[in-house]
């Protein structure tokens, strides 16, 4: 157990976000901040179920997985917010259907 909640709760958890973030990516495909939001989300589903495993088995790799997945999910989110600011600047929309196309 890890503290008062068994290993099954944070799984359940960890699954009910990930379901969340999914439905947010299939049934949003206007506004890609939500989209950003949604694939946050999703990692962070599964950080959660990186702790709850690493805590349930005593072994701290999956605390170092999630030390990492966190780096990368700030990264990403540097990333693209900033090319939604470029985008919204040059398009001045951030909706997906209007910026799907190049100019060249």
């Amino acid at each position: 157990m890890i503290g008062q909640l068994a290993l099954g709760h944070y799984l359940a958890l960890g699954a009910a976000l990930f379901c969340i973030s999914v439905a947010g990516l299939f049934l949003n495909r206007k506004n890609v901040i939500v989209l950003l939001m949604s694939l946050e989300l999703m990692l962070l589903a599964v950080n959660i179920n990186f702790v709850a495993f690493s805590r349930q088995f005593g072994d701290a790799a999956g605390q170092v997985f999630v030390f990492f997945i966190l780096t990368v999910a700030a990264a990403e989110a540097a990333i693209g917010l900033a090319i939604l600011v470029t985008l919204f600047r040059n398009r001045r929309t951030i909706n997906v259907a209007e910026i799907d196309t190049l100019k060249g």
